[in-house]
């Protein structure tokens, strides 16, 4: 057996992922089958032990993934978990009908949900404690004498505890001694702080003696913290959601607590070089999701590893460790110079490298990029938002000279409102490139628009490589200064060419105008993306 077998059969520590069912309870979160076997696809591409599909039985869309699942997927890594509660009171496991909901999943792994706080099992199951102590052992034997491994998740675990410690704990021993295999301690409320887990779950390992798992929520901003410091006191299963994804403000999120148990705490819970997945899982999964990815999200968000400040800058020229705490490679993301009214000449040296530009030891043209970029930044412009932009001028600096593929004699744009209220949009462009005079002009959906086509009308004869680029993103901000419509106007585009995409900026005391600017550097920039060289 190799190395990478032996990891993947470690049943010493488990990590439960639970997106299909705890993270789909998030507000504007709504899978569809499809989505949800996506995102099993690339959970057992990352290598997590467990993944909870949901709960069969419970509605259509869940039995049918099950079913399609144990076709369409061939794990490997990952075993599939349904999920459901333990057997009605006064009925018996083997008669229950979602009970056998659960065994008709085909799921190789069932969790359990098992009331632990004595008022809900009082007043939400309205029996006794005993009986539901008794439901517990039941429920667990049964699925376990069918050949099913069995984790419980004692509901509102730490909330019963503090009011019922003893009651807590014997729902604990119950469902260890009928034989199962995990018992998960839930923050259902997500209100507990690190301290109090980790001497929570100490006391419950040390009076029971039970395996136990960690359950939190992420209402106090712990989930993270929690779930690790349960680690610490002796918790061997960890039930997280990609992104932190669930219910209120969500989960434990998978990514952090993953990265933190292999680099911080040396423990091997992933299969070899599935750590360097981290981040393109997470934002694979943002997309089937269909959320925007969390640009501030530890180790995978693209600011995880960015560097604003001149003096860090400084540092992480000489070192890149002097203001990170561990190699961004090792979770599949990167370090990103950030270039603004902060930055000093090692920003500008780093970031020139990190965009493939070669100022060698010019000190003289690094200053002056150091001074544009804080004299512009002063106008209202920003660079760590627009790195195309950045590099056009940075690459003026370097060559002495803008880099030109079109010189502009003038445009215009026109909004025409008519009696009926709908408007028309026109714009006219005058530009001069590889010596021809060229007058173009275009309706649009707006002015912007209008003259995004008019521009297109103009050039793509000449660069047809234009026909490529897509505005796929236009965001506009009014900045502080003059009052109401006196205001400057910032405008960032977003363009893509299929392969890539870069961002623009834009400043300007009217919105077409700092458009305009904007669309200039967008399409000089995707030439010379292009390999284009420049026309005059």
């Amino acid at each position: 057996m190799t190395e990478t077998e032996t990891n993947e059969l470690d049943d010493s520590f488990h990590v439960f992922d639970t997106t299909l069912r705890d993270g789909a309870q998030r507000e504007g979160i709504n899978l569809t089958v499809a989505d949800k076997l996506a995102i099993a696809r690339h959970l057992d591409d990352f290598g997590v032990g467990f993944i909870e599909g949901g709960w069969p039985g419970a509605n259509p869309r869940d039995t049918e993934f099950f079913a399609r699942a144990q076709q369409e997927i061939d794990f490997q890594h990952a075993q599939l978990v349904a999920f459901g509660a333990t057997r009605r009171a006064g009925a018996r496991a083997a008669e229950d009908p979602q009970v056998k909901a659960l065994l008709e999943s085909g799921a190789p792994v069932i969790t359990l949900v098992a009331k632990s706080h004595d008022r809900h099992v009082e007043l939400a199951l309205r029996t006794t404690l005993d009986e539901n102590l008794e439901m517990v052992r039941d429920t667990v034997s049964f699925l376990k004498e069918q050949g099913r491994r069995v984790f419980v998740d004692c509901e509102h675990f730490f909330d019963g505890y503090r009011a019922n410690a003893e009651y807590a704990k014997a729902v604990v021993r119950a469902a260890s001694e009928a034989g199962a295999d995990v018992v998960i301690l839930c923050d259902t409320n997500g209100g507990m702080l690190p301290a109090q887990v980790n001497a929570v779950v100490s006391t419950v390992l040390a009076d029971t003696g039970a395996r136990l798992g960690i359950h939190a929520q992420d209402d106090t901003g712990c989930a993270v913290a929690n779930t690790l410091a349960a680690v610490d006191a002796g918790a061997t299963h960890v039930q997280c959601t990609a992104n932190g994804y669930g219910e209120r403000v969500g989960n434990a999120n998978l990514f952090p607590v993953v990265a933190a148990l292999e680099l911080k705490y040396g423990k091997k819970v992933l299969p070899d070089g599935r750590l360097r997945e981290m981040t393109r899982i997470s934002h694979a999964i943002a997309e089937v999701v269909n959320l925007t990815p969390s640009t501030h999200q530890p180790y995978v968000g693209v600011s995880a590893f960015a560097h604003k400040a001149g003096l860090h800058a400084s540092a992480i020229k000489v070192d890149p460790d002097l203001y990170q705490h561990t190699d961004p490679a090792l979770v599949g993301n990167t370090m990103r110079m950030l270039v603004s009214d902060m930055a000093g000449r090692a920003s500008v040296e780093l970031k020139g490298k990190e965009l493939g530009v070669d100022l060698g030891d010019d000190r003289e043209v690094v200053g002056r990029v150091v001074e544009r970029v804080k004299e512009r930044e002063l106008q209202g412009y920003t660079y760590e938002a627009a790195d195309a932009s950045f590099e056009l001028l940075l690459r003026a600096e370097v060559e002495g000279r803008p880099r030109s593929y079109f010189r502009v004699e003038s445009w215009r744009a026109i909004v025409e409102d008519r009696p009926d209220g709908t408007h028309a949009n026109e714009a006219t462009v005058k530009l001069w490139a590889k010596s021809e005079r060229i007058v173009a002009t275009a309706e649009g959906n707006g002015p912007v628009n209008a003259l995004d086509r008019a521009l297109r009308v103009a050039l793509e004869k000449i660069y047809p490589q234009l026909a490529k680029l897509d505005l796929v993103d236009y965001k506009v901000r009014i900045l502080e200064g003059k009052h109401g419509t006196e205001s400057t106007t910032r405008v960032l585009i977003s363009t893509s060419d299929g392969s890539g995409e870069w961002s623009t900026v834009g400043v300007a005391e009217n919105v077409i105008a700092a458009s305009w600017q904007a669309l200039e550097d967008a399409y000089t920039y995707g030439l010379l993306r292009a390999g284009v060289e420049p026309a005059e």
